[in-house]
């Protein structure tokens, strides 16, 4: 089976956290956070493109109870302005913030919320590697 280049968001309304992983080595990379200023989706379309990425991995929000929420609505509404250009596929991202402090934590340092939200976007990317891809 060929490898595919794949994309992660973790969408915000303030930020976006981006990985990257090729299935070949299955490894979720995080990327630099792209603020929401109007010029996000282009970047993201360009990313897409300069990475010839194949599956765009979004991370899907949802309350304690499992249920969707407003943020999931932003996420997926968001994420169909990509839909001409990839597969698009949602992964649970329950409690990825959560673990993203943890990790950032033990590594020691300091680090920017941007930071946070990249490691969700890896560990979104990597939860959805070791499920479809394992």
């Amino acid at each position: 089976m060929a490898s595919k280049n794949i994309l992660a968001l973790d969408i915000g309304h303030k930020r976006i956290g981006v990985a990257t992983a090729n299935t070949a080595v299955p490894i979720a990379v995080p990327r630099p956070t792209i603020v929401v200023d109007g010029s996000d989706q282009q970047q993201i379309r360009d990313m897409i493109i300069a990475n010839r990425i194949d599956t765009l991995v979004v991370g899907y929000p949802r309350n304690q109870q499992g249920q969707p929420t407003a943020q999931t609505e932003f996420a997926t509404q968001y994420a169909k302005a990509f839909a001409d250009h990839v597969q698009i596929v949602y992964q649970d991202e329950s409690l990825t913030s959560v673990a993203a402090e943890e990790r950032l934590a033990a590594r020691g340092g300091q680090h920017r919320k941007g930071d946070v939200d990249a490691e969700a976007a890896a560990i979104i990317l990597q939860d959805y590697l070791e499920e479809y891809h394992g």
